[in-house]
């Protein structure tokens, strides 16, 4: 039983970096499994005492607190590594990543609207990053276009 089915379960923290919206994701369905033997058992706890007079909540409650203090943690290191992968990126390599993460993809035109930097310096970043890991590159010729990894 999964009593949050239908509940977006997860965790994002955002941030607006020079006009660039981002988003990390951290599930809470991770969590829970990782710890299935104590969610059954609040679980089983709670539900013997849901159709009495005095429903003892206590059990899950304090689970699914512990749980989302445990996805707070996980996003707080992730976005600590985002944090130093950013900072050691050049500006203009930062500008390229924000705006894929963005817009799910960025195109070559589209770094040069919005960076004004020249097609061949573009290149060089856009390498560089793909060669980091950063991003993954699609098509080939003028369709290139780029998404993060």
């Amino acid at each position: 039983m999964r009593p949050f089915l239908g509940v977006n379960r997860c965790f994002c923290g955002s941030a607006r970096v020079n006009g660039c919206n981002w988003v990390l994701y951290v599930s809470l369905e991770g969590v829970i499994e990782q710890n299935k033997e104590a969610y059954y058992l609040a679980l089983r706890h709670t539900q013997g005492t849901i159709r009495t007079d005095a429903p003892n909540w206590q059990p899950w409650l304090e689970f699914f607190l512990r749980s989302l203090a445990e996805q707070v943690r996980r996003l707080e290191k992730k976005v600590e590594r985002e944090r130093l992968v950013l900072a050691s990126l050049p500006g203009l390599s930062l500008q390229i990543v924000e705006c894929a993460r963005e817009h799910g993809r960025v195109t070559m035109g589209e770094a040069i609207h919005l960076t004004g930097a020249s097609p061949n310096t573009l290149k060089q970043h856009f390498r560089n990053l793909v060669e980091r890991g950063d991003l993954n590159q699609h098509g080939s010729g003028c369709g290139i276009w780029y998404e993060l990894r």
